[in-house]
This record gives structure tokens, sequence and C-alpha cells, in this order.
């Protein structure tokens, strides 16, 4: 991997327990295994004051209403930017779990505009590839039993972001994959794909 090249952005989609977080890490011990760089964020991150009040919406601390919520996770990606772009400049790779499309796939469930949240995120760094890790909302629900926040409980809402995501997968850029399978064969698809985005642009 070459030093002096833009590097890749990354992101990972899909319902909570697609496996996202476990496909992101091990697409970045690859990168870091062929001998280059590689940087994993998690959205939203809730180590920032924006994180917090997230947080506290999601965990009814809070009484917020879906616009409020996705201008706070629209927000919580802008605090990073300027992370992202030193390293997509520096040639790292970015990896990201949950990026722009989220908030388009929960706020169009909510019955948001889908227009105007991709406005309100046209100055973030572009992903050169966006990876759909396809469950059913009953997967996601039988694979986290307790603990889940407001929008986890809510399969009808759950239903309605999978319909989003899986009309968003269709533009180009995106790979759909089927989240239901074993891991393996989940990261040889994920690697194929990261593979075809990596060659010599």
């Amino acid at each position: 991997m070459s030093g002096d090249a833009r590097g890749l952005l990354i992101a990972f989609e899909g319902l909570d327990q697609s496996g996202k977080q476990t496909q992101a890490e091990r697409l970045q011990a690859v990168v870091e295994a062929l001998g280059g760089r590689c940087q994993l964020l998690s959205f939203p991150a809730y180590d920032t004051h924006i994180g917090a009040e997230i947080h506290g919406g999601l965990h009814g601390l809070r009484d917020y209403g879906p616009e409020v919520m996705q201008l706070l996770y629209v927000a919580n990606r802008y605090e990073h930017k300027p992370r992202i772009e030193h390293w997509l400049g520096e040639g790292t790779t970015v990896v990201c779990d949950r990026y722009i499309a989220s908030s388009i796939a929960y706020g169009e469930a909510h019955g948001l505009d889908p227009d105007w949240l991709a406005e309100a995120q046209r100055y973030l760094p572009r992903p050169d590839l966006t990876i759909l890790l396809d469950i059913a909302p009953e997967t996601a629900a039988s694979r986290k039993a307790a603990n889940r926040d407001k929008y986890e409980r809510d399969l009808a809402l759950l239903a309605r972001v999978r319909d989003s995501y899986r009309r968003q997968a269709q533009q180009p850029g995106w790979v759909r994959l089927d989240g239901t399978r074993p891991r393996d064969v989940v990261t040889a698809d994920v690697l194929t794909a990261f593979e075809s985005r990596r060659a010599p642009r």
C-alpha cells in the first residue's frame, strides 16, 4: 500500500447486530497486516458532548424529536471531519462503523426527507465504498435480547430502516451482503469488495 496516495474511506452500514463492528475490525486487521495504516471510527462517538446528548436521547434521558436526533448524529460526524480528512490525506484507510447513510436510513424511517438528510452531510468526506450488512429486524432482535435502546426495540421502525438501506444500496459505490451468513464467509466478501476499490485509480 502506497503511503503517498489518498486513503480509502470504507463505511459499514446495517441494523444493530448485523456484524458491522466485527467486520470493520477484521478489515482493519487485514489492512494493517498488508503494511497499511488504518483508523477505525464508530458512530455515534459517545466520547464528546454531542455524543453524550445522543446517548441521552437514545436511553430516555432527553426527549428529542427525530429531527434533533439526526442533526446531533450529523454534527457528531462533522466533529470528526478534520481527523478523517487528515488521515485520508496521509494515505490512511479509514473504516467507519456507521456513517452518512445511517442518518438517511433512520431519519427516513421516522418520516424525514432523505434529500434533506443527505444535503446536511454534503461536506463530509464521501465513502469510497459502503458495505451494507443486510439482516432482518427479527434477526437483530434475536441477537440482542437485553439492553436494547428505543430504536432497537421498535421492529416496525427497523423494517423501514432496512428498506431505506436497501434503496440506498442500489447506488454506485455500495455492496449489499447477506449478514446472516457465517462471519468468515461475510469477511471474504468484504475483502473482495475492498480489493476492488484498492486497485490503482
